[in-house]
């Protein structure tokens, strides 16, 4: 006969399966209900879909640099592409734009992409050329084909354009140097703006400075490209790998290598020289003013870059008197050259610092007051002997502040902005080519800098080691012979405790007569 409890838990475990069974099944019964919602109430664009389809059949013939593009049936094919992942909410010639995106030429559609919807430009001079009456027609249709497809394959974003469902497009002529506007909202979108000379922009601005266009907008990316006759259009082959390495390399833009060499190779310079400077001031004057020093040196190694980069540009920025004198006297200190050695000497500075400092610390003080007693001067003690004793951990210094002047991004960023050809180092360069979807370039610049940091690392390894040898190889040289256990030193004389000297046949000499 079942028990009382038995029955009990036979009860609670039915009710518990029921429970189950139940749960199950209203989950089910919801999802279908917002599967046929989603169909009935939220269907997806049909222009989005045939677009992703058309990207996914590969409709459409690529480059194989992923700047042109040609579709069968379409008499125009699109050439010169270009995706800009990020734009720019920094004053231009000391105005603000809101948020802007650089354009190669008002002839060129362009569209911006945002979290909502998608703004595309057709010049009335592109429209006219390839009949394109309005927003409706399939030739608009056949570009936002093209625009997605080509965005598609010049890199995989966050939001992609051929997921775009909202679509506004503007056909109209680039008035002037004011542009083309179209007004979504509280924002304006303006194409083709010059706002300085033969510099051309595309803007989004609020109505008001206090309208924030990031946050308000979301402006994701903005592509652009040619429309020219499809039978005259480009479109490169895939070759093989050995033939696309060749063109690759032949085709790259080295400046970033150059200019990151030549910051780091005259950074370099002041680094070394400031930091042996700083590290024997601190050591000739007082504890606590040690310690108030050492901090203020310091400090640029504990701060993240950007913060230092901040810093800076507040310190000598163009709204500064110091600023605006060096910017007079044609000597710019930001977003120039000269901003970049100064972030590469600010950021690696403490590392060299230190270095020299610990090595200076470790020497033996009674050495250097020895010297001192010789009639050595300071400086003849900091040259002839501070810095040959201290030189391998100087250079292991000078090398790590080298390799973190090379890796600098932050502070360069922040003081001397990504300009190419001019500030535009390694590290900048990986940032933005990954940002606009050049994978490619991305890669080949972080072998580079792997390479390079390999190569640090190695050195300052074999370094230490031959250093360590040379060491170890001189205390023995130096060492004086281990007395012999079974006799005596010195030809088996030894002193009585008279003063006197005794050879093995008892014989005994004064010390200091010269007797024999």
């Amino acid at each position: 006969m079942e028990t009382a409890k038995a029955a009990g838990a036979r009860r609670s475990a039915t009710g518990l399966a029921a429970s189950v069974l139940r749960a199950v099944a209203a989950a089910i019964l919801a999802g279908a209900v917002l599967w046929i919602c989603s169909g009935i109430v939220a269907p997806s664009s049909a222009w989005a879909a045939d677009a992703e389809q058309a990207v996914q059949d590969a409709e459409i013939d690529i480059s194989a640099d992923g700047d042109a593009a040609r579709m069968e049936g379409c008499d125009f094919a699109v050439e010169g592409f270009e995706c800009s992942r990020t734009g720019s909410s920094r004053d231009i010639d000391g105005l603000s734009y809101g948020y802007t995106y650089r354009l190669s030429g008002t002839d060129r559609v362009a569209v911006v992409n945002t979290a909502d919807y998608a703004v595309l430009f057709i010049p009335r001079t592109v429209a006219d050329e390839f009949g394109i009456e309005d927003e409706g027609s399939s030739q608009v249709q056949e570009i936002k084909t093209y625009l997605a497809a080509l965005d598609e394959n010049f890199s995989t974003g966050v939001n992609p354009l051929a997921s775009q469902e909202e679509w506004k497009v503007l056909i109209a002529d680039v008035e002037g140097a004011e542009g083309a506007s179209l007004a979504v909202g509280d924002a304006t979108f303006t194409f083709g703006r010059e706002i300085s000379e033969d510099r051309f922009y595309v803007t989004v601005e609020g109505p008001d400075d206090a309208f924030d266009v990031k946050s308000e907008v979301r402006p994701a990316q903005m592509d652009s490209g040619r429309l020219v006759p499809a039978e005259g259009a480009v479109i490169a082959q895939k070759g093989g790998s050995l033939e696309q390495l060749g063109e690759f390399l032949a085709t790259m833009d080295y400046s970033p290598l150059w200019v990151t060499l030549k910051t780091c190779g005259v950074a370099i310079v002041f680094v070394f020289f400031l930091g042996l400077a700083a590290a024997y001031f601190t050591l000739r004057i007082s504890k606590r003013a040690q310690d108030i020093f050492d901090t203020v040196f310091t400090i640029p190694m504990v701060l993240p870059p950007t913060v230092c980069g901040f810093l800076l540009l507040s310190a000598l920025g163009r709204n500064t008197a110091f600023g605006r004198f060096f910017q007079e006297i044609g000597f710019p200190l930001v977003f120039s050259w000269q901003a970049t050695v100064i972030a590469a000497v600010v950021v690696a500075f403490p590392l060299m610092y230190r270095s020299a400092r610990g090595a200076f610390e470790s020497l033996d003080p009674n050495m250097l007051d020895a010297a001192r007693t010789l009639g050595w001067s300071n400086g003849r003690i900091f040259m002839r002997l501070m810095l040959p004793l201290a030189w391998s951990s100087i250079a292991s210094g000078t090398v790590l502040a080298f390799a973190r002047a090379l890796g600098e991004f932050g502070c360069t960023l922040f003081l001397a902005g990504n300009q190419l050809g001019s500030t535009r180092t390694i590290p900048i360069a990986i940032y933005f080519e990954w940002m606009n979807g050049n994978t490619e370039a991305t890669w080949f610049w972080t072998i580079v800098l792997l390479v390079f940091s390999f190569l640090v690392i190695l050195f300052i390894n074999l370094w230490s080691r031959h250093t360590t040898r040379y060491r170890q190889k001189s205390s023995h040289e130096g060492r004086s012979p281990k007395p012999r256990r079974n006799g005596t030193r010195g030809g088996g004389r030894r002193r009585n405790a008279k003063g006197l000297r005794e050879d093995g046949t008892g014989s005994a000499d004064v010390l200091g007569e010269g007797v024999a």
